[in-house]
């Protein structure tokens, strides 16, 4: 499983909350729902993404944005339109003095704004949860991303945003996956890709993330990851810390207690059912390096999950 695959896998759309917005000027959001990834495509119109402390950044027709929660951040017009909406955790909408928008300003099946036909359209698609398995790409992302989608993923998922037919959710989600995907593949392919990803290409650490990554339960030493690859241990050791800027065995424990914390959410799971999944003999000793690197215990991770 590589980097990107890693992101969806556990934490994939799943009733993701999706918008058609339509305006015409002036018009201001202030974002601040602390949602993990926002998706936003612009289908008509220019507009501004503006993250606190940093310059606007324009978006064009054809253009996907990505952003990064939890920090706050503006979509508009103009830099010096005043804030009408502001947008809560949960999506909730009020105006700046908190007047609840909740009913306010709905044009239609998943569309909203100030004007049906307005020379302004956007999409966005929130994932409003991100499982623990997608951390070290998360972080690994800056706070925005621009990039232009050349496919029919744009248009099809406008179209299909405003549809209200069986199963309709469940499309939508699997759209939502593929922009993001496809927006993220691009970036990652960048030269100013973090150093552990770049690692994917290199030809004596990447069968080693590979590895890791396909089979964490797997009693791992270095000595046999370097006699698999077919180097010595010191030269595997030394490569994987310089590109992925921690030693392998670190990067397993990582990799471990990240997919170990994915499946806790899952209902019937429990800590001795995940232990073996993810290479630990007993929960008693999963829980211990769960705490260790997340500083509290695998039961009071589920409970601030959930």
């Amino acid at each position: 499983m590589d980097a990107i695959a890693g992101l969806l896998d556990g934490p994939r759309a799943r009733g993701a909350f999706l918008l058609k917005l339509a305006f015409d000027p002036p018009w201001a959001l202030r974002i601040q729902d602390e949602a993990p990834i926002a998706v936003i495509s612009a289908v008509r119109g220019s507009t501004l993404i503006i993250a606190e402390g940093e310059p606007p950044v324009r978006l064009n027709p054809g253009d996907v944005a990505i952003a990064r929660g939890p920090r706050p951040y503006m979509i508009a017009d103009d830099p010096e339109t005043p804030v009408q909406v502001i947008v809560h955790p949960g999506q909730g909408c009020t105006t700046p003095d908190g007047q609840d928008l909740k009913l306010v300003n709905s044009l239609g099946t998943r569309t909203w704004g100030n004007a049906a036909d307005g020379g302004t359209v956007l999409m966005t698609g929130v994932y409003e949860s991100a499982g623990e398995i997608s951390g070290r790409l998360l972080r690994a992302l800056p706070p925005l991303i621009v990039h232009r989608v050349d496919s029919p993923l744009v248009p099809l998922l406008a179209d299909e945003i405003v549809k209200d037919e069986p199963g309709q959710e469940a499309v939508l989600d699997r759209l939502l996956d593929l922009l993001l995907i496809a927006v993220l593949r691009a970036y990652f392919a960048r030269p100013e890709a973090p150093g552990w990803y770049r690692a994917y290409a290199d030809p004596v650490v990447g069968p080693a993330i590979r590895m890791l990554h396909e089979e964490p339960a797997h009693p791992w030493t270095i000595q046999e990851l370097a006699h698999r690859i077919g180097v010595s241990r010191a030269a595997l050791a030394r490569r994987f810390n310089d590109l992925v800027g921690e030693p392998p065995m670190s990067f397993l424990t990582s990799w471990r207690i990240a997919l170990a914390a994915d499946l806790l959410l899952e209902p019937e799971a429990t800590v001795g059912s995940v232990a073996p999944q993810v290479g630990y003999g007993s929960s008693f000793a999963l829980s211990t390096a769960f705490k260790r690197l997340k500083g509290i215990s695998p039961q009071q991770y589920r409970v601030r999950a959930t």
